[in-house]
């Protein structure tokens, strides 16, 4: 009962991950029938094909293995040699059709799963040996499965057998009256015909066997939605630990850009809600660079920081909020916001070579970003502290 609902909770389809572990363990989906009509089929093909070679070479060893060796006669010791060369020269012509059945056993698994060296199915399994799960898996519905399919290929090749030799029989009750040749040909054309109708049968078999094992297997290998979301955590990790790594991440980043504050040479505020802190270089950067910029809380953090370390801090509210927007940490700033930034670049120098005592302090004009969006309500005339 427990095992129906565990096969009723596994209706989703088997994951990529689930399948590669499957062909690891050597777990592919195999079908005896498709087995059965590779190997008889090539060898029939094989003998067919090759059947006059064959049966000339066999026609030359029956006559050397008829003929008398005179110098055997009176040399006992010499026998077992003449005998291992008349096995060897009747093995020898049939070689290439073993040869050939024998690369028949690898096309059923290169259809059905593909040839793979599974290590791990050579294991030893001691379960296996518990006799409960062998009577379970002969006397249950598996094992009712393949003795049906056991029946029904017997009955089946019998059919067809019987059927063929059926309709040649007058043929075969001519034999007698015929000739060597004409005997031998005849036989031979009957059983090539009935060889033939065989492998048709096992053909049908497999064409049937075969997309019904591999609708066992996937069904075999169907996971539960909770088997679905334990691997997924696996492969993708999981949420919590990925959620903390983010914000690990994150602080260390918080980190880095206060610490680049105090080497910025500005820092362009809203006054309040936007703060990004630049570092201009004409010797080394093509560019102004971005090296910290926050809002809100992050934002008072970095003006603070400037205001420990002497850095000027100038409000320009559009161009922090284009700047925030658009540059990235520790990359140079946009092309479009160069004529912007320059403007209150040129408004430090000014102010930094300024003496009071000649003239009024220079002032700085917000620079015009169009869309890039209006002074907030918070927003002060441009100045620099």
């Amino acid at each position: 009962m427990s095992q129906d609902a565990d096969r009723a909770d596994r209706t989703e389809e088997p994951t990529e991950k689930r399948l590669r572990e499957a062909r690891e363990k050597g777990d592919v989906p195999r079908s005896r029938e498709l087995a059965n009509l590779a190997v008889l089929g090539m060898t029939a093909v094989a003998l067919l094909a090759l059947a006059p070679a064959i049966g000339t070479a066999s026609q030359d060893w029956l006559h050397n293995a008829l003929s008398v060796d005179p110098a055997l006669l009176g040399r006992p010791e010499r026998l077992a040699g003449h005998f291992a060369r008349l096995l060897a020269g009747l093995m020898l012509p049939v070689l290439p059709v073993l040869g050939i059945a024998l690369l028949a056993c690898l096309v059923s698994p290169a259809v059905m799963g593909g040839l793979r060296w599974a290590s791990k199915s050579l294991q030893p399994d001691f379960k296996r040996l518990n006799p409960a799960s062998g009577l379970k898996r002969i006397y249950g519905k598996d094992g009712l499965v393949e003795l049906l399919r056991s029946l029904l290929r017997v009955l089946l090749v019998a059919g067809v057998g019987a059927t063929v030799i059926g309709a040649g029989m007058s043929r075969l009750l001519a034999i007698p009256r015929m000739s060597l040749e004409g005997a031998i040909g005849t036989g031979l054309d009957i059983t090539s015909t009935t060889l033939l109708a065989i492998v048709g049968s096992l053909a049908l078999l497999a064409a049937i066997d075969v997309p019904w094992q591999k609708f066992q297997h996937r069904s075999k290998l169907k996971m539960t939605k909770q088997e679905i979301r334990d691997e997924l955590k696996q492969t993708e990790g999981n949420p919590e630990i990925k959620g903390r790594m983010r914000q690990v991440a994150r602080q260390l980043s918080q980190r880095r850009m206060m610490e680049a504050v105090p080497a910025a040479d500005v820092v362009v505020t809203n006054p309040t809600h936007y703060a990004v802190a630049l570092k201009y270089d004409s010797g080394t950067m093509r560019a102004p660079r971005v090296v910290a910029k926050g809002v809100d809380e992050m934002a008072l953090r970095i003006r603070e920081i400037a205001g420990q370390h002497r850095v000027a801090v100038v409000e320009a509210p559009p161009l922090a909020r284009a700047l925030y927007r658009q540059a990235q940490v520790d990359q140079e700033i946009p092309v479009k916001l160069y004529a912007a930034v320059a403007q209150v670049l040129s408004y430090l120098y000014q102010l930094r070579h300024w003496n009071p005592g000649h003239g009024a302090a220079p002032t700085l004009e917000q620079p015009d970003l169009g869309a890039e969006g209006a002074p907030d309500a918070d927003a002060a005339p441009g100045a620099a502290r």
